[in-house]
């Protein structure tokens, strides 16, 4: 199954668990871009269309893209406005110039060369245009990250290491390499909430099969322990880093 076949997927079950909470984080990446009505943005990576939705909602002219039929489908459903359209992040199928703001959030990471991806999205900005990025913060700021590193060592495995955009700075020093001048960057909060031990091992094994599920489930209940509220279900903390350039 390739990439984008495999987030198509488990496309609905993202959008209803770490989709929606990374809401927090898109609001932060449009206030610090000063998206608001007449805003014409690009969402690359847009995923299931949350930040697209909440960028409507500001009265900007949306449009997005993304590899996964399946999460271009639920953008669809919920944001008809936009102008949604198959790509990935290194052929992007606007003219130059299109956009006032380009974001991408989770994105970058997926781009196979990295230095053209950066060249389509400064060709679609328009002059004076501003790029947002953001990615999930470093596993130590994530409470979420705890319990992945439990799983992977229950799997036989090591915890994936942070990479370099993760961490203080890195987002920064990215855009500058890339020849962006940076002008606001910061963190975000974003909490995750779980009704319960079933909604919390969906999660946090999303798109694993049934054996994966039974395996693995009571190794994701006990490293979620900490995190665990008074009425049975669980609260987590996780950030986001997100810097704003212009072009």
């Amino acid at each position: 199954m390739s990439g984008e076949d495999a987030w198509s997927a488990v496309a609905a079950g993202w959008a209803a668990t770490w989709g929606v909470a990374s809401v927090p984080a898109h609001a932060a990446l449009l206030d610090a871009a000063d998206v608001g009505a007449g805003t014409r943005l690009l969402d690359v990576g847009c995923g299931s269309g949350e930040l697209l939705r909440l960028a409507a909602d500001r009265g900007a002219r949306v449009a997005g893209c993304d590899p996964a039929s399946g999460m271009l489908a639920l953008a669809r459903r919920s944001v008809p406005v936009a102008d949604l359209r198959d790509a990935g992040t290194e052929d992007l199928p606007w003219p130059e110039g299109s956009f006032d703001v380009v974001t991408a959030v989770n994105a970058l990471a997926f781009a196979e060369d990295e230095e053209a991806a950066f060249a389509e999205l400064r060709r679609v900005l328009a002059p004076g245009g501003r790029l947002g990025i953001a990615n999930w913060a470093e596993h130590a700021a994530n409470d979420r990250g705890a319990i992945e590193a439990a799983v992977a060592e229950a799997d036989g495995e090591e915890p994936s290491p942070d990479p370099p955009e993760r961490l203080s700075g890195g987002l920064e020093r990215l855009l500058g390499e890339q020849e962006f001048a940076v002008e606001i960057a910061g963190i975000a909060e974003v909490p995750w909430t779980a009704p319960d031990d079933a909604a919390l091992i969906g999660a946090v094994l999303l798109g694993e099969d049934a054996s994966v599920l039974r395996e693995l489930g009571p190794v994701v209940v006990a490293a979620a322990a900490p995190f665990r509220t008074a009425s049975g279900g669980y609260r987590l903390m996780n950030r986001f880093r997100w810097a704003v350039a212009g072009s």
